[in-house]
């Protein structure tokens, strides 16, 4: 059960929530987890405001950046024992959610484990959820971990 768990990892401190459950169910039942990372349009156009330089030089940016982030969470499966690999993925075609759905099927995922901010109302409206879209689309069972008091 639960052999191969997918977790997306986006360095926050709700991700990392997500990825410390996945240690716990995969250190229980003996799982190996992939970590992906996804750079898509979003995180270019919020970084290019702030980036005064050249695009490709962002890019190369962002993906030291996206590769920092899997490196942590790769050192934290490591110290906890649990079998790991990463992918980083550049995604400017569409939605991170269907590039983790993509993975989770290529990689034959048996379950995604992600954290989520558990925003409702206008806050999920406004801002979109991933997290959603992957419950609603995922083709194996879908663990979303919450931040402490999520119930907004």
């Amino acid at each position: 059960m639960y052999e191969r768990i997918l977790v997306p990892v986006d360095g926050s401190a709700t991700s990392k929530r997500g990825l410390d459950e996945a240690l716990a169910v995969a250190g229980k039942l003996g799982s190996r987890l992939r970590l992906v990372h996804v750079i898509d349009e979003s995180s270019l156009a919020m970084s290019a405001g702030a980036f005064a330089g050249d695009v490709g030089d962002l890019f190369a940016l962002l993906r030291e950046a996206g590769q920092d982030i899997l490196t942590e969470a790769k050192r934290r499966a490591d110290a906890a024992g649990v079998p790991v690999e990463t992918v980083l993925h550049d995604n400017f075609s569409g939605r991170v959610c269907d590039q983790v759905i993509k993975e989770a099927t290529d990689w034959r995922a048996e379950l995604i484990v992600i954290g989520t901010h558990g925003r409702r109302g206008a806050g999920r409206v406004l801002l979109g959820s991933d997290a959603e879209q992957i419950v609603r689309l995922a083709p194996v069972p879908v663990l979303l971990v919450r931040e402490p008091g999520a119930n907004r």
